[in-house]
């Protein structure tokens, strides 16, 4: 061991970047470490924003992969969809592994921030409303909180009159085992997916015959995947905020846990976790 300093320099590693794109440029830090503005003088608020700004980040990317394994899918590119919707899956333990950080807030934490938040909440996130929106469940309802946004009331408008991403798996599903032809149900373009018995004897075929039918057969196991996460994560949320906040209303107005317990109810592919009883 010597007694002066490591100088990456020395090996090729560039240490001047006046004239270059350095990596904070790259990211554009200076905006974005910006945006973390509290309205209060409280310690953990800093923590609160940076848990949400960040959930929203990576939403905007399970938004990006879930509309390309779209496109790859209804494309017949089987292999690229699989991978896209398994990094959204993963995506989403990571939003759960956040959780655990938030949960370092106390109720006493909270109380001293929380009236800086005004109506504000995350049910009214556009993101999550958009996630929902292309998995399949839609809740027309929840477009009146963005109405206040144009083009953020239009972007979710425009995916509810679009087949959703589990639509598009069931007509697969249907003219991959029955053909071009095949009688497929029609999608549930303005309300939440309700399970179909016709699908779910779809799946069954698949289930029972997975050599034949393999690349549904992993399809589903991928969207078994992703909802799996989903649950967590939803389940994840509801605990959090009954340790911060007990029973209280939530600031946007909803009755709080009451409210998100009842999205623990909520399937996005109901025939996929009906089908386990009938194998």
């Amino acid at each position: 061991m010597t007694g002066s300093a490591y100088n990456p320099g020395t090996e090729g590693a560039k240490m001047s970047f006046a004239d270059a794109m350095s990596y904070g440029d790259y990211l554009g830090l200076d905006t974005l470490l910006e945006q973390q503005r509290p309205l209060s003088t409280a310690h953990d608020e800093m923590l609160f924003i940076i848990q949400h700004q960040t959930s929203e980040l990576w939403m905007k990317l399970a938004i990006h992969e879930m509309a390309a394994a779209r496109v790859a899918m209804n494309a017949g590119r089987m292999p690229q969809a699989f991978k896209m919707l398994a990094r959204v899956s993963r995506i989403f333990e990571q939003l759960n592994n956040a959780w655990d950080v938030l949960r370092t807030m106390t109720p006493a934490d909270y109380t001293q921030f929380r009236d800086a938040l005004g109506p504000s909440s995350g049910f009214q996130s556009y993101q999550y409303r958009m996630i929902e929106y292309i998995l399949g469940n839609r809740n027309p309802n929840m477009l009146k909180p963005h109405e206040h946004v144009p083009e953020v009331h239009q972007l979710l408008a425009d995916e509810l009159a679009r087949p959703s991403f589990y639509d598009e798996v069931i007509r697969l599903l249907f003219t991959t085992i029955d053909g071009p032809d095949a009688k497929v149900p029609a999608p549930q373009l303005d309300q939440p997916h309700k399970a179909v018995p016709e699908v779910q004897a779809k799946w069954k075929q698949v289930y029972e015959n997975v050599e034949q039918w393999w690349t549904l057969y992993e399809l589903a196991e991928k969207l078994m995947d992703l909802e799996d996460y989903f649950r967590r994560w939803r389940f994840n949320h509801v605990t959090t905020v009954e340790r911060v906040i007990g029973f209280k209303r939530g600031t946007g107005g909803t009755s709080g846990v009451q409210y998100l317990r009842r999205m623990l109810d909520v399937e996005l592919f109901p025939e996929l976790w009906h089908l386990r009883g009938e194998l």
